[in-house]
C-alpha cells in the first residue's frame, strides 16, 4: 500500500485525501486546525463550485451538503451606468446548476469524514525542517497550503505570472435577510455587478450553519473607493461599510440588502490577493522532493469564481496521475508530468482570469452590449464558468469574437 502524506486542508488537499482513501491508499493529512476550530473561524471564501466540480465531488460521495444548498441555475450581469443604474442588465443560464457551501462547513464536515472512514489527521503546522524526515516515511509529499513557509518553497514561474501585486481589494460578508431585486428574475442567480473605474459586486447564493445565506463579495481597483479596508474594521463596521458602498456605487443592490444581518460575527473577511503560478516541485536539503497543489502552485484572484472549481480539478487531476503511476517512484519527471496535466486546464483559467482584472476591451463591451438581445451569448457567457476553456476562442479573442458576433446575428 503506497504511503501519501498531504499538507493543508482545503479543498484541493482534502478531496485528493479523501478520494486516495477511497482508493485504498494510505493517507496521512496534517492540518493546521480541527475541524471545530474551522467550523467556529472566520470564513474563507466565496467558492461557487460549478457543475463539473460538483459532479467529480458526487462520484466519491462528498456532496454533503447537496440537498440543502440553494441551487444557482444563472448568471446575471449589471453594468452600472453614469446615472447609477445599469447601463447593461441580462441573465444567462445555466445548463446544470452550481452550489455554494460555506468552506466552514465543508471543511469541517470533510475532515470529520476523512477520520470516520479511517483516514490518519494530525492537527499542527509543519515547519520546512520536518519536512525531510516525514518525506522518509511516505512515498509522496503534498503541500495543498499556499500560506506560510510551505507555501514559499515553491519558487515563482515569472512567465507566468503577470502581476506582482494585487489587483484588486477584496471585502466579503455572508448575509441574511436580503430582499427580492427588482427587474429581471433572480431567483438562483450570482448576480455579477461590474461599475467601470470602481470595482465589482458579486452576491452569491449559498450555505452555511443554519441555512441558506447571500455573499456578496466587493472586488476594488486598487486606489479606488472600493479599496478602503486597511483598517481591518469589526463585524458590525464591516458590514455597514459594505453597504454604505453598495448604497454610493450599487444602488440598485443596496436595495436588496438594506435590511441583511450577518450570519454570524465570524461572516467577514477582507484582504487581497496577488495571482501567481508556481513551479510545482521543491526540493528539500535532503534532496527529497515534495509536489505542490492547489493554491500553492497556482494563485488566482478570485473574480472569476474559479478558486474552488480550480482547486478541485486539481485534486482530480493529480489524483489520476498518482492513479496511473502505480508503484513506480514518484519522481520529479513524474512530478513536472503531473502538474503539466493540471496546467493543460489551469491555464485557461488563469488567462480568463488575468483579463478580467482589465478593462473590458471593446470586443467585450461588445458582446456584452448584443448578450441583451440574443440569449446564445449570455447563456454562453454563464456557462464558461463551468468550462473556462471555452472563453479562448470567443470572449478572449477580438476576431474571434467577432466571427461568433456575426455567427449569432444572422
Amino acid at each position: 500500500m503506497r504511503k501519501v502524506l498531504i499538507i493543508g486542508a482545503g479543498q484541493s488537499g482534502l478531496q485528493l485525501a479523501l478520494c486516495l482513501q477511497a482508493r485504498g491508499y494510505a493517507v496521512t493529512l496534517i492540518s493546521a486546525r480541527t475541524p471545530e476550530e474551522i467550523r467556529g473561524g472566520r470564513i474563507m471564501s466565496t467558492q461557487c463550485m460549478f457543475h463539473a466540480a460538483l459532479q467529480r465531488e458526487r462520484e466519491y460521495g462528498l456532496n454533503l451538503w447537496e440537498a440543502q444548498a440553494p441551487k444557482i441555475t444563472a448568471v446575471r450581469l449589471s453594468v452600472g451606468g453614469p446615472d447609477g443604474t445599469p447601463a447593461l442588465d441580462w441573465r444567462g443560464e445555466l445548463a446544470d446548476y452550481a452550489q455554494s457551501v460555506d468552506q466552514r462547513v465543508k471543511m469541517a464536515g470533510w475532515l470529520e469524514l476523512f477520520a470516520e472512514r479511517g483516514g490518519t489527521a494530525e492537527y499542527r503546522g509543519v515547519t520546512l525542517s520536518e519536512l525531510d524526515s516525514l518525506s522518509r516515511d511516505h512515498d509522496l509529499v503534498v503541500i495543498a497550503s499556499g500560506a506560510g513557509e510551505l507555501g514559499r518553497i515553491f519558487q515563482r514561474n515569472p512567465q507566468r505570472s503577470p502581476y506582482a501585486a494585487p489587483q484588486r481589494a477584496l471585502s466579503v460578508a455572508y448575509v441574511r435577510g436580503a430582499a427580492p431585486s427588482t427587474g429581471l428574475d433572480d431567483a438562483g442567480a450570482v448576480r455579477f455587478n461590474a461599475v467601470p473605474g470602481v470595482g465589482e459586486l458579486f452576491v452569491i447564493p449559498g450555505y452555511t450553519s443554519g441555512g441558506a445565506c447571500d455573499i456578496p463579495f466587493f472586488e476594488g481597483i486598487p486606489g479606488g473607493p472600493l479599496d478602503c479596508w486597511s483598517d481591518r474594521p469589526g463585524p458590525a463596521e464591516h458590514w455597514a461599510r459594505m453597504l454604505e458602498l453598495m448604497r454610493a456605487h450599487l444602488p440598485w443592490e443596496y436595495e436588496r440588502f438594506a435590511g441583511a444581518e450577518l450570519t454570524d460575527d465570524r461572516a467577514v473577511l477582507a484582504g487581497a490577493v496577488t495571482p501567481v503560478v508556481r513551479e510545482p516541485v521543491a526540493q528539500l536539503p535532503s534532496g527529497a522532493l515534495v509536489l505542490g497543489m492547489g493554491d500553492a502552485v497556482v494563485t488566482n484572484d478570485p473574480i472569476t469564481g474559479q478558486g474552488a472549481n480550480s482547486a478541485n480539478n486539481c485534486a482530480q487531476s493529480y489524483l489520476d496521475s498518482i492513479v496511473a503511476r502505480g508503484d513506480r517512484p514518484f519522481d520529479r519527471e513524474w512530478m513536472q508530468q503531473s502538474f503539466d496535466r493540471f496546467w493543460e486546464y489551469a491555464k485557461h483559467v488563469a488567462a480568463w482570469t488575468n483579463a478580467s482584472l482589465q478593462p473590458a476591451p471593446p470586443h467585450v463591451m461588445r458582446l456584452f452590449g448584443a448578450a441583451a438581445q440574443i440569449p446564445a451569448i449570455r447563456n454562453r457567457f454563464a456557462n464558461g464558468f463551468n468550462n473556462p476553456e471555452d472563453f479562448q476562442t470567443w470572449f478572449l479573442d477580438p476576431t474571434g469574437a467577432d466571427e461568433y458576433l456575426s455567427s449569432v446575428s444572422g
